[in-house]
Order: structure tokens, then C-alpha cells, then sequence
């Protein structure tokens, strides 16, 4: 039923993984299935250069593909991956699939909003800021920070717990670990891409 999906998800990351300078198969990217046994499922070969219109992967003018795009296709290919790695049935799949993408869109926004409080600290408080350094201004950032924090904390809370609502234990347990194998080959994919970014300025 997904299977289509699936598909064109798994030829859009490699062909990003291969942009990006990743090694890593989508088998890979979710690590051992439950039971000890490797996904088999291996996508096609993807060439770099697709026909016109029809990209394989996002790319920016130098040709390297965004971080945001980057992490976009790794939580697009964690909800076609979860059918199968939770072992998810039709009407449980419809629901989790709502639920996940609010998940995820709750914690990229949190993350963006994060994100934005940090720079404002950093350039309040770093070695280019105005001196005398505006204490006031700064209690107030740091504390807006604080309550973002709290925000968000409740935010990801209410989240799961929606999501937790459609799975059993033993599901709710093989999402914690399913999702924490994406989210360590997200971040390692992500450092790959700006380092991979970084070389191709500096030469």
C-alpha cells in the first residue's frame, strides 16, 4: 500500500546521501530490525544527474544539498520506514502517520525557535557586542529561553503521548529505539554535509 512511497523516499535520500558524502544505505540509517536481523531492503542505484524537472535530490547552486532538506527526507523516511520496523497495521499506520508528522513539525520548530534565542544570546554576549554589555537585555533573553524550554519540553511530552495512544508497549518501545538510530544518523549525516559544505569553500 505505501510501497510506492517508500520507494521514491528511499531513491530521494540516497541520492542525497550520495551528494552529501554519506555511505550509509537506508538499512543502515534505521539500524538492526527488531529480532537482530538487518533490513534487507536496498534501493536502486542513483545516478546524480536526473533528467530535467525531475531532480533525485534538492540541490543548492553549488551543487550540495541542504541541511533542512537533508533532515526533511530522513523524517519523510522514518514514516514509510515505521509500517514495517513497528509492524503497524493499516488503521493503526493512518493514525501514527498524523501523529508522527506532528512530532516532528512540533520538535523542527521548537529546534528553529531555539536556534534564534541562541544567536540573539550569542551576539549579545560575544566578542563583537556593544560594550557595556546590556545585563538587562540579557536576563530577559535568558529568560525567555528558559520559558521556551519549558514550552517546548511539554510540547514534545503532549506529542508522544498522542503517539503512544495508537501503539502497544512493546510498539512505544520499538519507536523510542527506531527513532533515536534516525535521530544519530541525522546528526552524523548533517555534520557529514557541512563538512563536506566547508571543503568545497575553502578550496
Amino acid at each position: 500500500m505505501h510501497t510506492t512511497l517508500a520507494m521514491k523516499t528511499r531513491r530521494r535520500l540516497m541520492a542525497a546521501l550520495i551528494i552529501a558524502g554519506g555511505v550509509a544505505t537506508p538499512a543502515a540509517i534505521a539500524g538492526p530490525r527488531a529480532g537482530g536481523s538487518e533490513a534487507r531492503a536496498t534501493p536502486p542505484a542513483v545516478r546524480q544527474g536526473a533528467g530535467p524537472g525531475r531532480p533525485n535530490a534538492p540541490l543548492s547552486e553549488d551543487g550540495s544539498v541542504s541541511t533542512a532538506e537533508l533532515v526533511n527526507m530522513l523524517d519523510t523516511y522514518a514514516i514509510v520506514q515505521a509500517q514495517r520496523e513497528l509492524t503497524l497495521n493499516d488503521t493503526q499506520y493512518a493514525q501514527f502517520v498524523t501523529r508522527l508528522k506532528r512530532l516532528q513539525e512540533t520538535r523542527r520548530r521548537n529546534q528553529r525557535e531555539r536556534n534564534q534565542l541562541l544567536q540573539d544570546l550569542r551576539k549579545m554576549s560575544g566578542p563583537q557586542a556593544p560594550t557595556p554589555v546590556d545585563e538587562g537585555a540579557l536576563r530577559e533573553r535568558l529568560r525567555t529561553l528558559r520559558e521556551h524550554d519549558d514550552r517546548s519540553a511539554a510540547e514534545l511530552r503532549k506529542a508522544y503521548d498522542s503517539l503512544d495512544e495508537v501503539l502497544d508497549v512493546r510498539q512505544q518501545a520499538r519507536f523510542r529505539v527506531f527513532e533515536e538510530a534516525i535521530e544519530r544518523r541525522k546528526l552524523d549525516l548533517v555534520v557529514r554535509a557541512r563538512e563536506r559544505a566547508a571543503r568545497g569553500g575553502g578550496s
